[in-house]
């Protein structure tokens, strides 16, 4: 069976993996493009089965300390005035022990969870992927060349090893039209733990938050527009491309967007998604953004990978040969997979809204929702179907049993 595993990407899914694959006695190697582990980003939330997940790897206290620990969230106008106010996990449509934390903060847990036992091998990526009968032998930028039993690609939305093994990006990106930018940027508003969002213009939507255990904030900048053309290794390009799509507009926008060009930590990119027909071709496979991502509207990114993560090592345990484990890591995350995937485009007419009227309307609604007759089964509602898509999986516990590791219900 599959012992040495190649992971492609360091940043949630791959170090969820490897902490898995260690657990069923394989040997992982993380390679990753970045010189160190890669701080920062938004926040994430983890739902439903993911959280279940996290428990098995005796990490929950831990995440939960790590929370963000928002307290609330506020529309405000051009002028900053408060125009209606949800508490945060309302905002979030989080249930239970749902949780939300810094995806910086969750890389680190992983990472430290799993660098006893794992090789990483940061600044450096893959280039050649030569399948033969012996496994899978892989060229890097950098490092001498390797053979492994199998490679997984949990590289992201831009993955290095689905272009390598599945072909161009194009062919598996579903655009929504829209692009998203963050930054951290001085705390000038000085939020505790607390979420500000301006509809800026139609098609346009700012929103700037402070977390628990942080001086600085988060801003983020969402805008609808048709496919853009830019280089996605050209950051002052695509820090020109934001200001000028918010440029001209009120609020606190003119000062975040001088925040954004001193940020080191920008991120850009389009909301989309990946969808495959399939996940796995020969000693090749894909987990998490890579091979499904759900993108930042559905807010199930984190979730998907860490319960891919843990479907994948559990079949490659539990089956005789790494063909039937692909095939049933793939029949398993298939119907999570699109369930998650079909929340984003309802979510994102939330999030940007594509007119003025609606944005008053929608502002309105939450304004009014605490006097509203039945307002806990409105909110039910609301909230169904993100968590019907939370928990569309049903995890198996792949444990020991005579003749080998197979997994019980």
């Amino acid at each position: 069976m599959t012992k040495s595993i190649l992971v492609s990407g360091a940043s949630i899914a791959g170090p969820a993996l490897a902490f898995w694959l260690n657990r069923h006695g394989f040997r992982a190697t993380v390679v990753e493009r970045a010189p160190s582990l890669r701080e920062g980003g938004y926040k994430v939330d983890i739902r439903g089965v993911a959280v279940d997940v996290v428990r098995r790897m005796g990490l929950l206290e831990e995440v939960h300390a790590a929370s963000t620990d928002m307290r609330g969230a506020a529309f405000v106008n051009k002028r900053g005035k408060e125009l209606a106010t949800l508490d945060a996990d309302t905002f979030g449509f989080r249930h239970g022990d749902d949780t939300e934390i810094l995806r910086g903060d969750l890389a680190k847990i992983l990472y430290s969870a799993t660098r006893d036992h794992t090789e990483y091998v940061f600044g450096d990526w893959i280039t050649g992927l030569d399948e033969r009968a012996d496994g899978v032998h892989v060229t890097f930028a950098h490092g001498a060349p390797r053979r492994f039993d199998l490679v997984v690609g949990a590289d992201g939305l831009h993955s290095g090893v689905r272009a390598l093994a599945f072909g161009p990006e194009e062919d598996f990106l579903r655009r929504f039209d829209a692009y998203i930018s963050i930054s951290t940027v001085p705390n000038t508003q000085q939020l505790d733990r607390w979420e500000l969002l301006h509809s800026a213009a139609a098609g346009k939507m700012v929103n700037v938050y402070s977390t628990a255990r942080s001086a600085d904030a988060k801003a983020a900048f969402w805008f609808t527009a048709p496919p853009l053309a830019y280089d996605r290794r050209d950051v002052d390009g695509q820090k020109n491309l934001v200001a000028a799509q918010f440029a001209g507009l009120g609020w606190e926008i003119p000062a975040l967007l001088d925040a954004m060009r001193d940020a080191d930590d920008f991120y850009f990119d389009p909301v989309c998604q990946i969808v495959m027909d399939r996940l796995s071709t020969g000693r090749v496979t894909l987990l998490g953004d890579a091979g499904y991502c759900a993108s930042p509207a559905s807010g199930q990114g984190t979730s998907l990978a860490l319960a891919g993560a843990y479907v994948l090592a559990g079949e490659l345990a539990a089956s005789a040969g790494f063909g039937v484990a692909l095939s049933q890591y793939e029949s398993e995350m298939r119907p999570y997979i699109e369930k998650n995937q079909a929340l984003a485009k309802t979510a994102l007419r939330g999030i940007i809204p594509q007119s003025r009227a609606f944005a008053w309307f929608n502002t309105r609604m939450i304004k009014l929702m605490p006097y509203l007759p039945g307002r806990n089964r409105v909110l039910e509602q609301m909230a169904r179907p993100i968590r019907e898509a939370a928990n569309a999986l049903v995890l198996k516990d792949y444990s020991l049993s005579a003749g080998g590791r197979v997994p019980s219900s």
